[in-house]
């Protein structure tokens, strides 16, 4: 992955608060002759690792988009939940089947692809501007 994409999505989750517990779980890429055998591999290894509690939201370009304002709401409410929250990235290929089945919800960033390192940037920089605004500090500006 390009340096610059480690050390952003590092800088965010080091603004987060400690008490999140944010852990990183990369997965080699998947192998195999069909992007369909691929997706299957990634969702067996991917729905492996999952806390069978966890609340899992899956990146997807297909899921529900927020603004600002209300990805801070969905914040809030994904902290009452009391448990786990494990957030999925999945491959080039997109997702098997069986990780939309596993998901308790799905999240669009946007209706662009993007690539896989940057996604990891976008996510960590999202989640702390909408944790900013719920608890007033200045870096999301009105």
């Amino acid at each position: 992955m390009p340096a610059w994409t480690i050390s952003g999505s590092e800088d965010y989750v080091r603004r987060l608060p400690k008490a999140w517990g944010w852990r990183l779980v990369e997965h080699a890429q998947a192998r195999g002759d069909t992007a369909a055998v691929r997706k299957s591999r990634e969702a067996d290894v991917l729905l492996a690792a999952l806390d069978p509690r966890a609340h899992v939201i899956l990146l997807d370009e297909g899921g529900r988009s927020h603004t600002t304002a209300a990805l801070a709401e969905r914040l809030e409410h994904w902290q009452t939940l009391g448990k786990p929250l494990a957030f999925v990235i999945g491959g080039p290929d997109g997702t098997d089947a069986r990780l939309g089945q596993r998901a308790d919800e799905s999240w669009s960033l946007s209706p662009l692809t993007f690539p896989h390192p940057m996604v990891r940037v976008l996510l960590a920089e999202q989640l702390y501007r909408a944790w900013s605004l719920n608890v007033g500090h200045p870096y999301h500006r009105e």
